[in-house]
């Protein structure tokens, strides 16, 4: 009996062990290999670099309104009566608010140079560090990049322990990664970092652009390593200590982790960190045009012989691409003879173009391919938004009940309609239906009379086929 309870012991010690080995990246498996260990030095080295930031944020909150001693309701005329008390008692005082924020953050230099998330310090009036071992020290912000939301801080120390940046394009899926970083802040009265471990789950994920200050999270690291609120800032490393990603956001439902979490490439960092410790603005190459991917119906549609490349959808006005001859539903095929498969793909290359540089590009129009040289401008920091006006309309499940100095403005969508298929949302600006220009209402309703088989619609968000049903 004790014989046979060893010979499943011995069975499932080499399961286990097979299973973690064949999680390790190849690169790391070699004789005497322990993950284990090298989890535990990393947390070692890399972890003392690892800082938490508390910050401070004055508010004011806008005047409350004033409510009747006779009931809850507020005042009509609030401005009446407040002006009456004013009068006789004086301007209520306004209150102040204290904001705490919590974060994490990295050293990348010896003399208190801290990267960390551009949210985790915007608009602080107060930032504090505390390291590992205890020490307190205020802040001063160097540089703060809120698109590719990285900043750094500096510290008045010297011969701090550092982090190295790493190669995070030498990066693989299955990779194991530590993330540390403080997640609970000064709640728990310990300075020490928290160290989760995990795999890269994915890599290159979008999450397209946020509210937060025309942040644009399009090449992300995913990783499955727990990463909850306040480790935003800190390091993602792999197991040589290096880091690899700067930690920035969670998917939950309830705030906690929950399986996903997200990583600013190191060599997005790399490529602006001298910058933002001189304190210079980051600029961003732009093209000014709204692109989108292909899809078998496009392909169809404009003839094309398969999906590589990005359809362009609008161009902007005086913008470089329309300087350099580019037009809307031109197909680029190569940029700066990089070939071009992706709208991700497209918005990395001009990003990291140098603003002012001339540049190659190849598109294809009306089934040829065309050489145009364009002038990458900087991107503005806000681009213009689309406006709404009135009326109504509906036609194959797209309802219609407004116009914009651009198009006229989708408001609902039938469910299991055409246009529910062809993937229209309420908000879109219809701008063209069958490469004829629609500006007005009249425009639309004119065109849809005559329509017959599959449509094209071009709208702010890009080309749209909507299909005639058979039985039309």
């Amino acid at each position: 009996m004790k014989a046979r309870v060893i010979f499943f012991a011995l069975i499932l010690f080499g399961l286990t062990g097979s299973f973690l080995f064949a999680q390790m990246p190849a690169s790391e498996i070699g004789a005497g290999f322990n993950i284990e260990d090298a989890i535990v030095n990393v947390a070692d080295t890399t972890g003392k670099a690892v800082v938490s930031i508390s910050t401070e944020r004055t508010t004011r909150p806008g005047k409350a309104r004033m409510y009747s001693p006779f009931g809850g309701m507020p005042f009509e005329d609030d401005e009446f009566f407040r002006k009456f008390f004013d009068d006789f008692f004086g301007e209520a005082p306004q209150r102040e608010y204290k904001q705490i924020g919590l974060g994490s953050g990295v050293l990348i230099d010896a003399e208190g140079y801290i990267l960390t998330n551009e949210h985790v310090i915007d608009q602080a009036d107060k930032i504090t560090v505390t390291l590992p071992d205890g020490r307190k020290f205020k802040a001063e912000i160097k540089g703060q990049d809120p698109r590719a939301d990285l900043a750094v801080i500096k510290i008045s120390a010297h011969n701090l322990p550092v982090a190295a940046l790493g190669d995070s394009d030498k990066l693989k899926i299955g990779q194991w990664v530590v993330a540390i970083g403080n997640p609970f802040g000064f709640a728990m009265e310990n300075p020490e970092p928290t160290v989760t471990a995990g795999v890269i789950s994915a890599l290159h994920r979008s999450l397209g652009r946020t509210s937060m200050r025309d942040k644009d999270y399009n090449d992300l690291i995913q990783t499955d390593a727990a990463i909850n609120p306040g480790n935003s800032g800190g390091p993602l490393v792999n197991l040589k200590g290096e880091i690899v990603g700067i930690n920035v956001a969670i998917f939950s439902t309830s705030g906690g982790y929950q399986g996903i979490g997200f990583a600013i490439p190191a060599n997005s960092a790399k490529r602006i960190v001298s910058r933002l410790i001189e304190g210079k603005k980051i600029l961003y190459g732009w093209l000014g045009v709204t692109v989108q991917d292909l899809t078998d119906d496009l392909v169809n549609y404009f003839g094309l012989t398969d999906k590589n490349g990005v359809l362009v959808a609008q161009v902007l006005e005086n913008g470089p691409a329309q300087k350099g001859g580019i037009k809307e539903s031109d197909v680029i095929k190569k940029f700066d003879n990089l070939d071009i498969n992706s709208v991700r793909e497209l918005l990395s290359a001009v990003g990291k173009t140098e603003v002012g540089r001339k540049v190659k590009m190849s598109v294809v129009r009306d089934k040829k391919e065309l050489a145009l040289e364009v002038q990458i401008g900087e991107r503005p920091q806000n681009l213009e938004e689309t406006s709404y006006g009135v009326s109504e309309k509906s036609w194959r499940g797209l309802k219609v009940e407004g116009s914009s100095p651009k198009g006229v403005i989708v408001t609902g969508i039938e469910p299991a309609s055409q246009a529910d298929a062809a993937g229209l949302a309420a908000g879109d600006v219809i701008i063209e239906i069958n490469r004829q220009a629609i500006k007005t209402i009249s425009d639309y309703e004119n065109m849809i009379k005559s329509l017959r088989g599959d449509v094209l619609i071009r709208t702010q968000r890009g080309y749209f086929i909507v299909k005639e049903k058979k039985s039309e």
